[in-house]
């Protein structure tokens, strides 16, 4: 079949993980509880942080980024899903399809490289406490967060461009329940080779490189724990990084779980059940593995309540 111009595709159709009838208000009302969790929980999470004067730190900084791209990282999938089954539509425009791939990069990468520079915030209070203040000004966190954002900007607009550039035959359907920038490729009639190596080339960079540094940045810490001669001392240091641990091997171990089972089973709708765990499950519990190992973030929380139930400012 001749392969149609980019122009003249309208809209694509998104299976979603079941197309059971029966089990549709089952996804449909486990996927939103998921999202308002996730939503509430880093919302919570980002008012704690800027009510209290005592959590204006980097660490803190950086963290309530973290949780406003888990915010905007489960909202460029879920509400649209949610809405295709409640309409019991699975289409998705063509305009939509590439904006949702956009987002979706974006807040991914965006969330890979924060967890790398909460990783260098560690490495500098453990490794470097007495000049932890000079290193980690508040000039350098801006310009950090800055660089973050600009290079996850231009990856994410240089791979929807590459999408552009494709057309696609009449099998216009997705085995997924988003957009998903590897099943458009493979969707594709056109020549598919500098797309592929694109992809594949900002995976290794800007996925491979961060996790690099954040490998790096544990080296280091482990060595200078293992330097401290009290006992005290080590678990208080290795308390501190213990939740961003969690939380980068949850999002590291999921994400490469799936790329895995895809290779080696080749299966699509299997891979899409999978990519729930780092792109639903994982934003949803970030905000639990940081509260309630954190006893700064307990007590933010705890003050907030009261504000927020009795009206009265925060002490």
């Amino acid at each position: 079949m001749e392969a149609e111009n980019l122009s003249r595709v309208s809209e694509f159709v998104l299976l979603g993980l079941s197309e059971e009838p029966d089990l549709q208000p089952l996804i449909f009302g486990l996927f939103l509880s998921m999202y308002l969790i996730t939503v509430f929980g880093n919302l919570l999470i980002i008012l704690a942080i800027s009510s209290d004067s005592h959590l204006h730190t980097p660490m803190y900084f950086f963290l309530a980024n973290l949780s406003f791209v888990d915010i905007c990282f489960t909202s460029t999938t879920i509400p649209k899903m949610l809405v295709n089954i409640e309409t019991q539509s699975k289409v998705i425009t063509y305009e939509g399809c590439i904006t949702q791939i956009y987002f979706l990069i974006l807040f991914a990468v965006l969330d890979v490289f924060l967890l790398t520079v909460m990783a260098y915030d560690r490495f500098v209070a453990i490794c470097h406490p007495l000049h932890y203040t000079v290193i980690m000004h508040p000039r350098l966190c801006g310009l950090l967060l800055l660089v973050s954002w600009i290079t996850c900007i231009l990856n994410s607009l240089l791979q929807s461009l590459m999408v552009l550039r494709l057309s696609f035959c009449a099998d216009l359907q997705i085995p997924h329940f988003f957009c998903e920038l590897n099943q458009m490729i493979q969707l594709a009639c056109s020549d598919t080779f500098v797309n592929n190596m694109v992809m594949y080339f900002a995976a290794l960079l800007l996925g491979g490189g961060p996790f690099a540094g954040i490998l790096y940045s544990y080296c280091k810490i482990v060595s200078c724990i293992r330097a401290v001669s009290s006992a005290q001392g080590k678990y208080k240091a290795f308390s501190t990084c213990v939740s961003h641990l969690s939380v980068v091997s949850l999002f590291y171990c999921t994400m490469l779980g799936v790329y895995l089972s895809s290779a080696v089973t080749h299966n699509a709708r299997s891979s899409a059940t999978a990519s729930v765990m780092y792109t639903v499950i994982t934003p949803m519990l970030n905000p639990f593995i940081y509260s309630l190992r954190n006893k700064d973030i307990k007590q933010a929380l705890k003050a907030l309540f009261v504000k927020l139930t009795t009206n009265r400012p925060i002490v």
